[in-house]
């Protein structure tokens, strides 16, 4: 069974819920329920009623949709730290898509009308408005990156913000995630590794290798 303490952990890395100071944190681990899930099974089902968000803690979930012929459509994999379902606390009362269990999995499951009556709390209120601000504010800084720089110097910031200047990166995020976080797709980002190779950054497996003086030359500012 999981503590509080390791619940609250998991819900700073959601990136809804990240920026919470910690005792809105705890208030929040507070009313989690932690929920286990075994392989190819269904955590809710599309069309059903939505009565809360989830927080995957272990194991892998993967979100689908039904398309005109039946057949389900995968929409997105969840891996631990990752929130879905968020879109029901204020814009749906039903699941858009399916959920289901990759392999055994073990969840935090947030109720909505409990979320709603921490919301009650001004303490709560504002640390939560505030981490929606700092959301904001992320997202008004990624589009005008993308307005102004050309792809290359946007996954130059996101390593040198996210890691610093180093010679060597072993990437703990898939590239699809890479790729969302500068604002590009999969394909442009293999494109652009292309590029960059040239420039002395080599992508090989889960390693990103930089040739000394890259640092110095490109201008990543």
């Amino acid at each position: 069974m999981l503590t509080q303490k390791a619940i609250a952990g998991i819900l700073g890395q959601a990136e809804l819920f990240k920026g919470l100071a910690e005792p809105a944190r705890q208030a929040l681990a507070s009313v989690c329920v932690q929920r286990e899930i075994a392989r190819r099974e269904y955590l809710f089902h599309e069309g059903t009623k939505a009565d809360a968000i989830y927080v995957l803690f272990s194991g892998s979930m993967q979100l689908v949709k039904s398309d005109l012929g039946g057949k389900d459509v995968v929409i997105r994999t969840i891996r631990p730290g990752e929130i879905f379902a968020e879109a029901v606390l204020f814009e749906r009362d039903n699941y858009p898509v399916s959920a289901v269990a990759l392999k055994r999995s073990t969840l935090i499951r947030l109720g909505r009308s409990d979320f709603f009556r921490l919301l009650e709390s001004r303490e709560f209120r504002d640390s939560f408005l505030a981490s929606l601000m700092g959301r904001l504010r992320y997202l008004t800084n990624l589009v005008f990156r993308i307005s102004v720089y050309d792809v290359e110097t946007r996954f130059c910031l996101f390593l040198a913000e996210q890691y610093g200047k180093k010679d060597e990166y072993l990437l703990q995020i898939s590239k699809k995630d890479i790729a969302a976080a500068i604002g590009a797709t999969p394909e442009t980002f293999s494109r652009m590794m292309m590029k960059m190779k040239k420039r002395g950054m080599v992508l090989k497996g889960k390693a990103i290798l930089v040739k000394k003086g890259f640092w110095e030359k490109f201008a990543c500012q």
